[in-house]
C-alpha cells in the first residue's frame, strides 16, 4: 500500500516508530470520531477561512495545508496544477515549497478570477512561479492549455478543489489524473462531504450526501487501477476535509 515518507533523512529508529504509529490511528476509533465530530464543527464555524500563507487567504484545514506541504516536498514536482484558485492561498503555499525547492511551475485553473485577486496573485513575489488560467476547469480549450503545458515535465502533482459535484469532479479526474506522474498524486478536497451527518444541508451549493467529490473518487477508481488512495496521509492527519482523497499513482 502507499505509503508517503516525509523524512527519509531522520534515524530510522524515528522513521519506524511514527509509521507504526500512523499505522495504528488507522484503527482508533474514539480518536478518529473525535477528529470527524470536530470537523462538522469547524465547517459551521467557518474554522478554515480563518487562515493565510504568505499573505493571502488560504481556506484549508492547516492540517491539510501541513500535508500539502509534506507531498510537495517528498515528490519535488516541476508541475504543480490546481483547480480552484480563489484568493490564491494554495496557490502561494505550493508555490512558496518550489521555490525552496529550487524548480517547479504552478498552474490555477478557476472559471473565474476576481481582479482583486488576480491583481494580489500577480504582484506577489511568487508571481514568477504561478500561472493563471480563467475558465472552467472541464472546458476543452482550458484542459488542452494545461496538457500542453504538461506533456513535457518530469514530475506532475494535481490538486482538484473547485466545484464539488460528483459530475463535475469526476470530468476533472478524466481530465487530469492522467497527467499525474508515477509516485506523485491526485489529491481530491472536500470528499468530507460525504461524510456529513445524514440531512446535513450545505447552503446554496449544488453538492451534498451522494453528489460530491468522494462520489466521484470512489466511481473513477474501479477503471483507473495506476492510481491508489493512500491512506496513510488521512490517518496522520485524522482531520482532514480529503478522506479517501489523496490518490498516488502507483504505476
Amino acid at each position: 500500500m502507499p505509503y508517503l515518507e516525509t523524512t527519509p533523512d531522520a534515524h530510522p529508529e524515528y522513521r519506524r516508530e511514527k509509521k507504526d504509529r500512523i499505522a495504528a490511528f488507522a484503527d482508533d476509533v474514539e480518536f478518529r470520531a473525535l477528529s470527524n465530530a470536530w470537523r462538522i464543527m469547524a465547517l459551521q464555524k467557518k474554522y478554515m477561512n480563518n487562515f493565510s500563507w504568505l499573505g493571502r487567504p488560504l481556506i484549508q484545514l492547516p492540517t491539510d495545508a501541513i500535508a500539502m506541504q509534506e507531498i510537495i516536498w517528498a515528490v519535488k514536482p516541476t508541475l504543480i496544477i490546481e483547480t480552484g484558485v480563489a484568493h490564491g492561498g494554495s496557490l502561494m503555499l505550493s508555490a512558496s515549497i518550489l521555490e525552496i525547492v529550487g524548480h517547479g511551475q504552478v498552474v490555477g485553473i478557476d472559471i473565474e478570477i476576481r481582479p482583486h485577486n488576480r491583481k494580489a496573485i500577480e504582484s506577489h513575489a511568487l508571481a514568477n512561479r504561478i500561472t493563471l488560467i480563467e475558465g472552467s476547469s472541464i472546458a476543452s480549450e482550458t484542459i488542452n492549455q494545461v496538457r500542453i503545458r504538461a506533456v513535457s515535465e518530469e514530475k506532475v502533482l494535481v490538486f482538484l478543489d473547485s466545484n464539488h459535484t460528483h459530475e463535475h469532479v469526476l470530468a476533472e479526474l478524466n481530465a487530469y489524473a492522467g497527467l499525474v506522474t508515477t509516485g506523485s498524486y491526485c489529491v481530491v478536497f472536500d470528499t468530507f462531504v460525504e461524510d456529513l451527518p445524514d440531512g446535513y444541508v450545505w447552503p446554496d451549493r449544488g453538492w451534498g450526501k451522494g453528489n460530491n467529490p468522494k462520489t466521484a473518487v470512489r466511481e473513477w477508481l474501479k477503471s483507473h487501477p495506476e492510481f491508489e488512495i493512500d491512506r496513510s496521509i488521512e490517518d496522520r492527519l485524522l482531520i482532514t476535509s480529503a478522506p479517501e482523497g489523496f490518490l498516488r499513482r502507483i504505476r
